[in-house]
């Protein structure tokens, strides 16, 4: 009987363990995706509705940054040359707003919970991510793609802007959320269940 116990507790184990291994294809969507994160200083309510607009600018301001990109290397190395026009624009934000934070722009890997925008649905993980914080970044945050541009593409609802920068699967693989491709059983619980 312990025997048993410990080859279930083993199957159930490595069960749990395979459920944190990304799934066919999801490590793809990881390598061709940037986030944006934008943190306010706090959660008082004039903190998040400067979120918003620091958030607004950001996302005006680099949309044209990213027309050439054929993919997040480019998107990044975009970023990068033009990281203090982006620190900059920030910061102008939060001054003409009345406030005196100061502003940090990072880019990182970041791990990000399952989103979705409209149709299509980014699995969790680690991605890389442009994180603009703003004074103490204690408060709520604000994130979505910024490469492919769906920041805007999800306030517009125009998804054909979505497939920049992916592939026919990767993108096939993010707007089929609906249809799972397997369905996990337990042959022991069924003959239990009856």
């Amino acid at each position: 009987m312990r025997k048993i116990f410990i080859i279930l507790l083993t199957v159930c184990t490595l069960f749990i363990m395979l459920g944190f291994l990304p799934v066919h294809g999801e490590a793809e969507i990881y390598d061709n995706v940037l986030r944006l994160h934008v943190i306010a200083n706090s959660d008082s309510d004039h903190d998040q509705a400067l979120k918003l607009k620091v958030r607004d600018a950001m996302l005006e301001g680099s949309s044209e940054l990213f027309l050439n990109c054929a993919d997040r290397n480019a998107a990044s190395a975009a970023i990068e040359e033009n990281r203090a026009l982006l620190e900059s624009l920030a910061q102008t934000t939060i001054f003409e707003e009345g406030y005196d934070y100061e502003v940090k722009i990072e880019l990182g890997e970041e791990k990000y919970p399952t989103r979705s925008y409209g149709e299509v649905c980014f699995p969790a993980g680690n991605y890389l991510s442009l994180r603009v914080i703003i004074g103490e970044g204690a408060g709520q945050n604000w994130w979505c793609v910024l490469f492919p541009p769906m920041c805007l593409s999800a306030a517009s609802d125009n998804v054909e802007t979505v497939p920049l920068g992916l592939t026919g699967e990767q993108y096939k693989l993010i707007t089929e959320t609906d249809d799972p491709k397997y369905t996990v059983r337990f042959k022991i619980l069924e003959v239990f269940a009856g």
